[in-house]
């Protein structure tokens, strides 16, 4: 089992958004451009890198996509803070 995750995301306020970005993403956007764009996170900066981080740092919901979700495929959550779309690179 997976004790730390790598991933990218996008918060935005809007269902709506995220999904549109997810669209764009489908048709060959790049993760780091569209997080520059649209993240309201202090990481879009960073092209919405969160670096490594361990199993229990982030929301549960969160949580859940970084360590079971599919690797290198956008994931739609929602957590307290808005809309997340998650792009996991690694576990270890």
């Amino acid at each position: 089992m997976a004790s730390t995750a790598h991933a990218l995301h996008i918060l935005v306020k809007h269902k709506e958004i995220a999904e549109d970005i997810i669209k764009q993403l489908g048709k060959g956007a790049k993760f780091q451009t569209l997080a520059k764009n649209y993240s309201s996170c202090p990481s879009g900066k960073k092209g919405g890198d969160l670096g490594e981080f361990r199993r229990g740092q982030m929301v549960p919901q969160f949580d859940k996509i970084a360590f079971n979700g599919a690797i290198l495929e956008p994931h739609l959550v929602k957590t307290k803070f808005g809309w997340h779309v998650i792009k996991v690179l690694y576990r270890t």
